[in-house]
């Protein structure tokens, strides 16, 4: 496995978790930690001594959506730019969702905009009740264009339509109501909720 500087691998019993660390920010999504989670991912799948991956993030939350600062940075992107970093991003979720490997995300704190993508694109999603999740790009006045087709394939055009126009947040419970995440359990039953 290679070195990571946002990612933390962990290896027992077959199970690999890997976790977002950039807690500081939220483990926001920049172009580094993008690399890193489709390189990470890729590795995994080829790796025999691996049956199962655990994705989840450091601190208080899962995945914050995309970093400020690499967004202010892809504002000043030339087309050719900005259309290479929406495929490096489709890259990073599609390593997840086609992961060999069954990927169980394991959710607290919060999953927002890109943070959602990773969930939709996980196997088997396990959410922490006080979790918030959001679509929340068209605040910034955008679309969710890149974590679409992963979000549509896991909960449908209904709620795509409605999720992505409003922004609104939600909670684990509605997560679960809409097939976004698999279960919706306690703080202190999150980990053996992921463990079974």
């Amino acid at each position: 496995m290679a070195d990571y500087e946002h990612l933390s691998v962990g290896h027992g019993d077959a199970v690999a978790t890997v976790a977002l660390a950039r807690p500081d920010a939220r483990n926001a999504l920049n172009a580094e930690l993008i690399g890193e989670i489709r390189r990470c991912m890729e590795e995994l799948a080829e790796d025999g001594n691996v049956r199962v991956v655990v994705l989840t993030g450091e601190g208080d939350f899962f995945c914050a959506g995309a970093d400020i600062g690499y967004m202010r940075d892809t504002a000043e992107f030339s087309y050719e730019e900005n259309l290479q970093d929406a495929r490096s991003l489709a890259a990073m979720f599609g390593a997840v969702e086609e992961c060999p490997k069954p990927v169980v995300a394991r959710i607290k704190g919060a999953a927002i905009g890109g943070g959602v993508g990773l969930v939709a694109a996980a196997d088997v999603a396990v959410a922490e009740e006080g979790t918030v999740f959001a679509f929340s790009e068209v605040r910034l006045g955008i679309s969710p264009a890149t974590i679409a087709p992963f979000v549509l394939r896991k909960i449908g055009h209904s709620q795509v339509r409605a999720l992505f126009l409003t922004g609104e947040r939600f909670d684990a419970a509605r997560a679960q109501a809409i097939g976004l995440v698999h279960e919706a359990v306690s703080e202190e039953d999150l980990d053996a909720a992921v463990q079974e």
